[in-house]
C-alpha cells in the first residue's frame, strides 16, 4: 500500500482532497515505476480539483503533475533508465507516494538542481521554451513581455527568455513581487498595482511594442496587451490563472498584424514526444550553464499538500510551491 492524495469531488482543493491509503501501482511495458522524492505543485492542479481543466479525469483522482523521483523498477522493454536513478517526469497523478509513468516522459534529473528544483524543472519550464521557441520563435534582441512574471510559469518564462537574448518586461501584482521577477532576470518589472504595462512597454521599446507576450493570466491581462503589441508581434496564450480566459478580436489582430498563439504543452507531450525529450536536454544545458533554475519559494511536507495547491489558488504565492515527501 502507499499514501496518496485524491480529490473525492469537484470544488475548492482544500475541500475536496483527501490523503488516503491505495495499493502501490506496478510497472507495465514501457513504463517505470518512480518513488517520489519532490512533487512540484501547479496550478492546473487547482483546476483538476475543481473540474475546470480540459482533461477531467474520473472521480476520485490523484492531482500532481511533475515529480522529481527514484526510479524502483522498469517495465519490459525500458532500457534508458534503471533503478536507483534520480529522474523527473510528469502525468496526471503524481501526487502520491509511487507512481507509474511512460518510461519516454521520463528523464534523467539535472545534477545541478535539487529535489525540490528539480521536481519544478519539468512543465513550468517545458512550457515556457515550447511557447516562446516553438510557438513564438523569439529572437534575440527582441522583447518579451512575461504576465505574472513572479508566478512559477512567469520566472520560468523571464529566464527562458534572458536565455534566448530577449530583453524582458515582467509584469507582477504587488510591489512585494517585484524582487522576485527581477532576481529571475526581468530587466524592467511593472506593478501593475500602481502602473499602467501598456504605458510601460510603449516607452521601454520607443513605441514599438513587445515582440512577444507571454500570457498565463488572461482576461484584463490579455485585452490590454493587444494594445502594446508590436508590428507583427505574437501573443502566447498558456493560461487563464486570471479567472477569465481570454478572447482574441480577430479583426484586431487583423488591423495591427499580430498571431495569438495557443499553447497546451500537455499535447507535444501526447503527440511529439521527441520534442519534449530534445528540450529536456536543452534544459539540461542551460541549468548546467547557470542560465534556468526553478524558483522555489516554499517546500511543504507531503501531509500539508491540500493546503498548498489551495494557496495557488489564491494567486498569492511566488516562484513553485513543491510538496516534499516525508
Amino acid at each position: 500500500m502507499m499514501r496518496a492524495w485524491q480529490a473525492q469531488a469537484a470544488g475548492e482543493p482544500r475541500d475536496v482532497l483527501r490523503l488516503v491509503d491505495v495499493e502501490r501501482p506496478e510497472a507495465g511495458p514501457g513504463q517505470v515505476l518512480v518513488r517520489a522524492l519532490a512533487v512540484a505543485a501547479n496550478f492546473p492542479d487547482v483546476l483538476l480539483a475543481r473540474g475546470q481543466y480540459q482533461v477531467k479525469p474520473p472521480l476520485p483522482f490523484t492531482p500532481g503533475i511533475e515529480l522529481c523521483g527514484e526510479v524502483v523498477a522498469v517495465g519490459e522493454g525500458v532500457s534508458r533508465l534503471a533503478p536507483g536513478q534520480r529522474v523527473i517526469g510528469s502525468k496526471i497523478g503524481v501526487l502520491a507516494e509511487y507512481s507509474v509513468l511512460d518510461a519516454a516522459l521520463v528523464f534523467p534529473a539535472p545534477e545541478p538542481l535539487s529535489d525540490a528544483e528539480a521536481a519544478a524543472l519539468y512543465v513550468g519550464h517545458q512550457t515556457g521554451h515550447f511557447g516562446l521557441h516553438r510557438r513564438a520563435r523569439i529572437q534575440a534582441g527582441e522583447t518579451l513581455l512575461v504576465h505574472a512574471a513572479a508566478g512559477g510559469v512567469g520566472t520560468a518564462a523571464v529566464q527562458l527568455g534572458k536565455a534566448a537574448g530577449a530583453r524582458v518586461v515582467g509584469v507582477v501584482g504587488t510591489a512585494a513581487k517585484a524582487g522576485v521577477a527581477r532576481a529571475a532576470g526581468a530587466d524592467v518589472v511593472v506593478d501593475r498595482s500602481a502602473e499602467d504595462f501598456v504605458d510601460v512597454v510603449m516607452e521601454a521599446t520607443g513605441g514599438r511594442g513587445a515582440d512577444v507576450v507571454y500570457d498565463p493570466v488572461g482576461g484584463d491581462a490579455f485585452d490590454r496587451s493587444t494594445r502594446c503589441i508590436a508590428f507583427e508581434g505574437r501573443i502566447v496564450v498558456v493560461g487563464f490563472a486570471g479567472g477569465v480566459i481570454q478572447t482574441a478580436r480577430a479583426s484586431h489582430a487583423l488591423l495591427k498584424n499580430y498571431a495569438v498563439l495557443g499553447l497546451y504543452w500537455g499535447l507535444y507531450a501526447e503527440r511529439r514526444p521527441d520534442l519534449v525529450a530534445a528540450t529536456h536536454d536543452e534544459l539540461t544545458r542551460l541549468a548546467w550553464a547557470g542560465q534556468v533554475r526553478p524558483v522555489v519559494r516554499q517546500i511543504v511536507p507531503f501531509a500539508q499538500a491540500a493546503d498548498a495547491i489551495q494557496e495557488l489558488a489564491g494567486g498569492v504565492t511566488v516562484g513553485r510551491v513543491v510538496i516534499a515527501m516525508e
